[in-house]
């Protein structure tokens, strides 16, 4: 069995095409239930994010699975491609390795970001409650949560913590200047709302107006900031007092259109305007940016601010992985012996069935013996039985992460014949560390 990434992310892929494999939770859940009928499958876990869709996986070949997997995704949401330039694949250590830099925020859009450590978790969650998790997978993702949290208390890789719309209200700035003159509409009442709203309050905007399809959430919004709520179907009207417009809504399809947005600057007689759109998939169409007056920038647009706060966070960022590998050495050698212990046990159950028969040919042969002498023989034989496998399984113990593993491995396979009564799966020899599931 091999552990195993499949993903797609900011670095991967544009937005027209990660907003392809954006799946929702319900989607995740469909995904989840029909994925484990594929017998080259043994555990999974899908996480999709705005920036990034991952399905980790145990599979029996990683090379068998790896086409399985992309015609998976796409599926789930009905792509009309499967172009695997777009994606990553990694095993093994570096799939673990990715893992940890992912919950870390070492692998965000912006590193340090606090969003990503609880997307795990409910992407771990959402799998383990529908039951595709096994030993493998719960190992991974507790130590990989273990190690998110450990991050952001050990360094400060989280001070001044920024995300996506941190960064899209440093863009607004760095177009219009000081904010305090301007009205801004905010277009979805979720976290990433809320965060925006939070942001453009803290620079002094004006005005904020929130508009959301369910109006009670917008009304909940706009109170925190003494903003206006706006009910949807008149967003537009009140787009024509606003300066920027920022979307963050979970529409599957265009909310703005270019005939909407082009009636719009009608109405504004000339005076300009700023679309920054951070939903995936979006929610402005792309040819409104060719509208006199507008600025438009989606999600990629804001590596340019991400890239001046990763700067600041190099340091950080350096010894935070310097705790990663330090984990990362220690989930192997965890690995390692979830890989021994299924020999381990066959090698003590033979013993334990020899000693069995053995113990039964002498009572037999010694029907005299009374129950105090029969007890007495019985402890004896366990006693032999410990004391003779006691040396081989301390020597493995031992060389479990050391270049005696593999001597060892099949020393005591060859010496106690463990393959003549199956005891070892052959397919285990392909990988390049053996897991046990349990």
């Amino acid at each position: 069995m091999q552990l195993v990434v499949l993903g797609l992310n900011h670095k991967s892929a544009p937005v027209e095409i990660r907003e392809c494999f954006a799946f929702s939770e319900e989607q995740v859940k469909y995904g989840l239930r029909h994925i484990l009928a594929c017998e080259d499958m043994l555990e999974c876990v899908i996480l999709s994010t705005c920036n990034r869709t991952e399905m980790y996986a145990v599979v029996r070949d990683s090379v068998d699975a790896l086409p399985i997997m992309v015609k998976f995704l796409t599926r789930i949401n009905d792509v009309p491609y499967e172009n695997k330039d777009y994606f990553f694949y990694y095993v093994e250590e570096v799939c673990i390795r990715h893992l940890f830099r992912v919950v870390s925020s070492l692998d965000s859009l912006i590193v340090g970001e606090g969003q990503i450590l609880s997307q795990v978790k409910k992407a771990y969650s959402v799998a383990r409650d529908i039951g595709t998790t096994g030993t493998i997978l719960n190992t991974l993702f507790n130590r990989a949560i273990a190690i998110g949290k450990k991050v952001r208390t050990k360094t400060k890789i989280a001070y001044n913590a920024v995300s996506v719309s941190y960064a899209a209200v440093e863009l607004a700035k760095k177009v219009i200047g000081d904010l305090s003159r301007s009205n801004v509409l905010i277009l979805g009442a979720g976290e990433m709302s809320e965060l925006t709203a939070r942001h453009l309050v803290g620079n002094g905007v004006r005005t904020v107006f929130v508009s959301n399809r369910n109006y009670k959430r917008a009304v909940v919004l706009a109170e925190q900031f003494n903003g206006v709520a706006v009910p949807f179907e008149d967003f537009l009207k009140c787009a024509v007092n606003a300066d920027i417009v920022i979307t963050s809504t979970g529409a599957p399809h265009y909310i703005l259109r270019t005939w909407d947005v082009a009636h719009l600057m009608a109405k504004r007689q000339g005076r300009p305007i700023i679309f920054i759109d951070i939903a995936v998939p979006r929610d402005v169409e792309p040819e409104v940016k060719a509208i006199a007056g507008v600025q438009l920038y989606n999600i990629d647009a804001l590596e340019a601010v991400v890239e001046s706060n990763v700067k600041s966070r190099i340091q950080e960022a350096k010894i935070a992985e310097l705790l990663i590998e330090e984990e990362l050495k220690e989930l192997l050698i965890k690995f390692r012996y979830l890989a021994y212990r299924p020999m381990l046990a066959r090698l003590t159950a033979k013993a334990e069935r020899i000693r069995q028969r053995a113990i039964k040919l002498t009572f037999n042969k010694l029907p005299e013996l009374t129950g105090e002498e029969r007890r007495v023989v019985e402890n004896m034989s366990k006693l032999l039985v410990r004391k003779l496998l006691r040396d081989p399984i301390v020597n493995i113990n031992e060389a479990v992460g050391t270049e005696n593993e593999e001597y060892y491995l099949e020393t005591v396979r060859t010496l106690f014949k463990l393959d003549e009564i199956g005891e070892v799966d052959k397919r285990d020899k392909k990988t390049c560390h053996r897991y046990a599931r349990q």
